[in-house]
């Protein structure tokens, strides 16, 4: 009998292959994706973005400035703000717990999650820097914080760079510097004075050991920036993209610039001009800070982008995509038209509650204050064409 089932399956797989029949192969799962601290994968699938278009906003702190957003192993979405404030939500951005001191003095940015300890470091700062750092930890996702011992080491033009006001910090998960974690850092040149502006550059501080020892990078390749981002690649290369509020005669500041590196955030190089986004209003060379993540999809690099869209003024928080590493931005879409100004964005953990969204963390909005948009690609794919490039056709990898 066993005999015959077989016959009737090779004559039917011999009937469907003479008729031109396609035989569909299960889709392959993603290889060799990590895992983080909490054994969920770094990286997932595209279909949980994806689905009914969404987007919800709420004012999570009142007063102050200076946001940004992480995502903790577990899913839990953290957002910080002022100096330095975090709140926790642990139902994907549905509801909000009670203000979280991390520590006094002043807001860092560069918050980064420790994917292979499942650690969370903060960076305050006495005051406006140039001024002493504090490297506070969590253990818990979120709920305390410590200070912990940690040494930065000065870059090779022997200046130990300042933290205020850059994009939160990453794990590499990619190549032989996986587990690395790095985050975007500056050089003030003593005062942030328009007379200092010509001296101030972006660089990045990674540790190999947990946050206990830092390196600073080689300076980014272009003068007076400062308040930068950055994004590992799915074939390890960081992508770096930076505010800019001085230029030289003939350049363009009021438009972003981005460089790369392949040697896990050491040196950067390929410096361009990102013509086709803003660095905040275009009536003032000033610039403004932005935000940017990549999704955490497995082979694919999808990047989001925010920052003002405004001709003038700080309002009109916009998010752009891009679905090929930062080559090119087809698509973006308005998120708030009021006034907005610093943002930061992270996206949640596959295997968590915070599955499928992407968290915007910015000042401004309906109420003032932090308001933390959350969204699906979805709502974003509903956007307009910027006319740089195409969005593409997205499925599963």
């Amino acid at each position: 009998m066993i005999e015959n089932r077989m016959q009737v399956l090779l004559a039917l797989a011999v009937v469907a292959l003479s008729a031109g029949l396609a035989i569909t192969k299960p889709k392959a799962q993603p290889k060799d994706i990590p895992k983080t601290a909490d054994g969920h994968p770094a990286e997932g699938r595209i279909e949980s973005f994806l689905g009914e278009a969404k987007l919800d906003m709420q004012q999570v702190f009142k007063g102050g400035r200076f946001p940004n957003v992480t995502v903790a192993v577990d899913g839990t979405v953290l957002a910080f703000w002022n100096g330095v404030m975090v709140r926790r939500s642990e139902d994907a951005g549905a509801t909000w717990g009670p203000e979280i001191l991390v520590g006094k003095g002043f807001m860092g940015g560069g918050v980064t999650v420790n994917e292979t300890s499942g650690e969370i470091l903060a960076f305050v700062e006495k005051n406006h820097p140039p001024a002493p750092l504090t490297v506070y930890r969590s253990k818990d996702h979120g709920k305390t914080w410590a200070a912990m011992e940690a040494k930065i080491k000065p870059d090779s033009k022997g200046n130990v760079p300042n933290m205020h006001m850059n994009e939160h910090g990453i794990t590499l998960r990619h190549g032989k510097h996986a587990g690395r974690i790095i985050r975007p850092s500056r050089h003030y040149a003593g005062a942030n004075a328009r007379s200092k502006w010509p001296e101030h550059y972006t660089n990045a501080i990674f540790s190999d050991d947990g946050g206990k020892t830092w390196q600073t990078s080689e300076p980014f390749p272009a003068m007076g920036t400062g308040e930068a981002t950055l994004a590992e690649l799915s074939n390890g290369q960081i992508y770096y993209n930076s505010r800019r509020h001085w230029a030289q005669e003939g350049a363009d500041p009021r438009r972003r610039w981005t460089a790369e590196s392949s040697d896990g955030g050491a040196t950067w190089k390929n410096l361009k001009l990102c013509q086709i986004l803003p660095d905040g209003p275009q009536n003032t060379n000033y610039g403004c800070m932005g935000g940017l993540v990549r999704l955490p999809i497995a082979g694919k690099d999808i990047l989001i982008y925010s920052n003002c869209d405004s001709p003038g003024g700080r309002h009109h928080i916009t998010v752009w995509a891009s679905f090929d590493g930062g080559r090119t931005w087809p698509l973006k879409r308005l998120v708030f038209e009021g006034r907005g100004a610093y943002s930061s964005l992270n996206a949640g953990r596959p295997n968590t509650k915070s599955e499928g969204w992407i968290y915007l963390n910015f000042e401004g909005g309906p109420k003032g204050g932090s308001t933390v948009a959350k969204f699906n690609l979805s709502w974003l794919l509903k956007g307009k064409e910027t006319g740089n490039g195409k969005p593409p056709k997205l499925d599963s990898p």
